[in-house]
């Protein structure tokens, strides 16, 4: 073994002698926190973010919270992911004139008849309309005014996510559901019969009709612990 080969052994012990000194006292001069105080700010971060307190002792109200409009048509919108039809899902909700809420439904089949041996297809392959939804599926704005537990929807506000069709608009205006406040219409640029003539009806009962005007534009949840 020549001098210059084990001069070259030599110093590349060093360099890396060196080399573990220097990382030994960078780890030294960075501890890491305590645990527990790791924990307090990931909790502390979450608390921040889930609550976005004011100062506890202005006595002002909250920001930002729901107008009755947009809570009542989200509860629509709620309900209506209940439903089981593959295409199109629709909920309503049923208030009275002070807020409260009487009834809720959704898009489906009627009581004790099974969704599962029932088609939803809307249309049929070979042409038998029994083949399909239509025949055996219940609106969602029957569903909120048969739910009510018997109370009369007699002057009460009716909240759609849909445009209800004209078999729902004689129900409702039978009812004596006195507003309809819906958020989309169907064939809206090309209206078929069955919606104009919901229309018609609607207007000649006297039923108020309004489309929902959101003052949010999306509203998220979070099932957490609070």
């Amino acid at each position: 073994m020549n001098a210059t080969y084990i001069a070259l052994i030599s110093i590349s012990a060093a360099l890396g002698a060196l080399s573990s000194v220097v990382a030994f006292r960078l780890i030294s001069s960075n501890p890491k926190p305590p645990r527990s105080r790791r924990v307090f700010r990931l909790h502390e971060k979450r608390s921040l973010n889930a609550h976005p307190c004011q100062n506890p002792f202005d006595p002002s109200k909250r920001e930002g919270y729901l107008s009755w409009d947009d809570y009542f048509m989200a509860i629509a919108f709620l309900s209506a992911k209940r439903s089981k039809d593959p295409n199109r899902q629709v909920g309503a909700c049923l208030v009275s004139q002070n807020g409260i809420i009487l009834g809720i439904g959704y898009n489906g089949f009627p009581r004790g008849c099974s969704d599962d041996k029932l088609p939803w297809a809307k249309k049929s392959i070979s042409g038998d309309p029994l083949e399909t939804k239509y025949p055996y599926v219940v609106h969602a704005e029957v569903n909120a005014i048969l739910n009510t537990n018997h109370a009369s929807a007699a002057g009460q506000r009716l909240y759609v996510t849909m445009f209800p069709c004209n078999e729902c608009a004689k129900i409702i205006i039978q009812s004596g559901v006195s507003e309809v406040i819906y958020f989309v219409e169907k064939m809206l640029n090309n209206p078929d019969t069955a919606y104009t003539a919901s229309h018609k009806l609607l207007s000649m009962a006297g039923v108020k009709v309004r489309k929902h005007q959101p003052h949010m534009t999306e509203i998220s949840l979070k099932f957490e612990d609070s």
